[in-house]
Parts: structure tokens; sequence; C-alpha cells
């Protein structure tokens, strides 16, 4: 396990694999971008398709943004990661990782900006590639300290797209 702990008996790390899967994402998304748009000069849309990807682009990036500002700073995560407790209010009972949903969206609306179709592949890449990483490291660490508390908490909210929670099964 990462070991970036803020207390002794801390039982996550505070930044986990977060920015190692953003960052790859990322390097991924420009390499998609100067390759599509720049080396290969294929899949850019005309008119009036620029003013759709540069609008639904902008609402996606501040969307995005948004949603890893409340995720990351109102939340009250850095707390509760030291504290040892499961994060289920807020922000945290419709999408269960708001930061990398935030990240994701913005990421995906920024890649509209260049216009171009080929990237459109680009978002479900980027969605597999955090579902992967997540399942095979956080999730793991999370189901391992908060054991049904946690199994129960996946069922009802969704991994990365915002939407209403599920209700409880009893």
């Amino acid at each position: 396990m990462l070991k970036n702990y803020v207390k002794e008996d801390q039982k996550l790390p505070l930044f986990g694999v977060g920015p190692f899967i953003i960052y790859g994402i990322g390097l991924l998304n420009v390499i998609g971008i100067v390759l599509f748009c720049y080396v290969f000069k294929i899949g850019t849309v005309g008119k009036p398709w620029t003013y759709f990807f540069a609008i639904v682009g902008a609402l996606l990036t501040v969307a995005g943004v948004l949603i890893w500002y409340i995720g990351a700073l109102r939340s009250d995560m850095d707390e509760s990661i030291t504290e040892n407790k499961l994060q289920t209010k807020g922000i945290y009972a419709w999408v269960r990782n708001p930061m990398y949903s935030g990240w994701w969206i913005a990421l995906s609306g920024i890649l509209l900006f260049w216009h171009n179709a080929w990237l459109l592949i680009y978002p479900v890449l980027d969605w597999l590639i955090m579902t992967i990483a997540l399942i095979n490291t956080e999730e793991k660490w999370l189901a391992d300290l908060y054991g049904d508390a946690y199994l129960n908490y996946k069922k009802r909210v969704n991994r990365f797209i915002p939407w209403f929670p599920r209700k409880e099964q009893k």
C-alpha cells in the first residue's frame, strides 16, 4: 500500500492510486489529441458539429470540475480517511468516486474542444482504465477495511456516474 499517511493508525493512504490513474489517462488523451488532430489529421468534424462539440465540451468540463471540487474539497474526505470512516454522505451518496468522476467528465469535455470524432473513444478507454485500476486497488482496500458496509454501499451507489442511489436491499 502507498505510504502517504497523516496519522500513524490511518488505514488508507490519503491519495491512493488516484494521481497515477489521472496522470495516466491525461497523458493518453494528450497522445490521442496529438495523433488524431496534428499527425494523422483525421476525424475533424465540420459545422454545425463544431458548435455542438464546443457547447457539450464546455458543459462537461464545468460539471467535471464542480464534481471534483465538491468531492475533494467540500466533502471532508480527508478527515474520513484519517479517521478510518467510510464516507457515504453528501456527493458520496450519489457517486462512489467523485474525484475520479470529476476528472473523467472534465477530460471528456476537454477532448470535445478539438471537435474530432476519433477522440470520442477516449472517454470509454479512460472509463475502462479507471474501472480496472479501482477494482484492483482502492475497492479491494475499502472492502477489506469496511467489509459489508462497503459492499452494501457499492450495491447502492454508482462507481463513476453521479446518479440517484438505489434503495437499500433488506
